[in-house]
């Protein structure tokens, strides 16, 4: 089936832009700004994923892709560096206007400390597995940029909420990994991960999707952050 990949970015898509106009959302009016902050993280990821690519790290099933490639990457993986942070954006969104969180400063701190911890101790253990070693590492540094350099007052939000993502998250890249169709979409090198799979996805994935959900909070924050400033001022 062709068209799988890119049903599932646009199921991904779907439910989330048809609320985004909802009159207690309004999620519309941020279109903008998540398009700008989007394309930032996007051209990194895509950068990455094109490296890996080359290298072996995984590659794309053709039977479930159009056939039109952005240098070596589908159509449907680049889309899908904008489809899913979408989704993703706009939870982040509406739970932070409906459902507030708060830990203490201590817990997060505590929190920040463990995480990179883990993630630096087991990059360093898997240092020959490329996807292994390089994501759980540079998403050690984002971590410790964002609370330490950046000095955002999110990183508790984004932990409990992603948590609240990862049914969806399961779902999608379950299908991707191979949950439900004949073969997966995305083949992993298992020689360049753990070989820890949650049903079929690597459990990198996991931490892969926490680091692409922190950076899109973090640019799409900072640029409506600024836009509303600059609006302010004139």
């Amino acid at each position: 089936m062709k068209w799988l990949y890119m049903y599932v970015n646009m199921g991904t898509i779907l439910v989330p832009f048809l609320y985004s106009f909802h009159p207690r959302i309004r999620f519309y009016k941020e279109f903008g700004h998540f398009l700008v902050s989007a394309s930032i993280s996007a051209l990194f990821f895509v950068i990455w994923d094109s490296i890996f690519t080359v290298h072996g790290v995984w590659h794309f099933n053709p039977d479930y892709v159009l056939g039109i490639y952005i240098g070596n990457l589908p159509l449907e993986e680049v889309l899908f560096f904008y489809c899913i942070p979408f989704s993703c954006q706009f939870t982040f969104f509406c739970l932070e206007k409906f459902w507030p969180v708060r830990w203490s400063r201590k817990a997060e701190n505590w929190f920040v400390l463990v995480f990179t911890v883990v993630l630096v101790g087991i990059s360093v253990v898997y240092r020959r597995q490329a996807y292994t070693c390089i994501t759980f590492s540079i998403t050690a540094l984002i971590f410790l940029a964002l609370k330490f350099i950046a000095k955002v007052d999110w990183l508790h939000k984004a932990a409990t909420y992603y948590s609240v993502l990862l049914l969806p998250f399961f779902i999608v890249n379950g299908i991707l990994t191979g949950t439900g169709p004949d073969a997966p979409v995305v083949i992993y090198n298992d020689a360049e991960n753990m070989g820890i799979r949650l049903l079929t996805i690597p459990i990198e994935d996991v931490i892969y999707g926490f680091e692409m959900f922190l950076l899109n909070i973090f640019f799409f924050k900072l640029i409506s952050s600024r836009s509303r400033k600059v609006a302010l001022s004139m």
